[in-house]
């Protein structure tokens, strides 16, 4: 019994549904058959077929002032002129055609991954500065500044302030050279290759920051955007400072959290283990690799 075969009682067609329910098929998989021609989706057709429309984005495309515009601005364009296609389709279409912007965003909105070495052979090569926020009580939010070494994680110097602004950021890094190089006088890091790692915040882009770090002779090496990876050495400081003091005290005032602060960075500079450092303290190494270099 086929679809079309005509009945000798009735002389009519036997129903579809008939049949189906004979062989034991199911409608839906009869309809959702593959077939040799491509139909058309269901729908009204739309007004501007698909050739219709390929050339209406390609004009627009061509008499655009910009480049590289998405189809999100090329159908809000073309629907302005009156052609009003949607938006889908207008993707579809530029996506078959290679219209689309070669340059796709990187999945993370990250444009240049970072997958080189940060950590140095030596001291005083490249440090890092970053700020993080902590809530001090009645002072309510407050901020922690730091500089660390990227040679053995230790933390050179370090300052907090109620105000996270450009000039609390660079008063851990004006301590650091003091300590490091025995002054702040104009250029005293000139010469050297040691470099300052840093994110984009605004206190960092500022110019005021920058006129500083100028002054001192220090040259920057700034991280790239949405990679904190870059500035990996004091973002897992921070991330030990808030595990370690932070999510485990609270504080009345922003003079108590300084010193809570300060015994854990004595403790951590001499006495925390790091693996990368083969189970030393940062001190213990720094003074392992002064004596070796002796």
């Amino acid at each position: 019994m086929l679809a079309g075969e005509v009945c000798s009682l009735t002389q009519k067609p036997y129903p579809l549904r008939l049949i189906l329910k004979v062989v034991g098929y199911s409608s839906s998989a009869w309809y959702a058959r593959p077939s040799g021609d491509l139909k058309q989706r269901p729908g009204p057709r739309p007004a501007i077929g698909d050739d219709q429309a390929l050339e209406l984005i390609r004009d627009e495309i061509r008499g655009s002032r910009f480049h590289s515009e998405g189809y999100l601005k090329i159908a809000r364009k073309l629907a302005r002129k009156g052609h009003r296609i949607a938006k889908h389709r207008v993707n579809g279409l530029m996506r078959e055609n290679s219209l689309l912007s070669a340059n796709r965003p990187v999945r993370g909105g990250r444009k240049r991954k970072h997958d080189g070495k940060i950590a140095t052979d030596a001291p005083n090569l490249m440090w890092a500065t970053d700020g993080k926020k902590f809530f001090a009580g009645k002072d309510g939010w407050c901020w922690f500044f730091g500089v660390i070494d990227h040679f053995n994680d230790e933390i050179l110097s370090w300052h907090t302030a109620k105000k996270g602004d450009r000039f609390a950021a660079m008063e851990p890094v004006r301590k650091a050279v003091r300590q490091q190089f025995g002054s702040i006088d104009k250029g005293i890091c000139s010469g050297l290759e040691l470099k300052l790692r840093s994110d984009h915040g605004t206190q960092y882009d500022s110019a005021d920051f920058m006129n500083e770090m100028n002054f001192l002779g220090l040259g920057m090496s700034k991280a790239y955007v949405r990679s904190p990876e870059c500035n990996g050495i004091i973002e897992r400081f921070h991330r030990t400072l808030n595990e370690q003091v932070f999510s485990v005290s609270s504080f009345s005032c922003l003079e108590e959290a300084n010193g809570a602060i300060a015994a854990f960075i004595e403790n951590y500079n001499h006495h925390w283990v790091l693996h990368r450092l083969k189970c030393h303290s940062p001190v213990e190494y720094r003074k392992k690799y002064a004596t070796s270099a002796a």
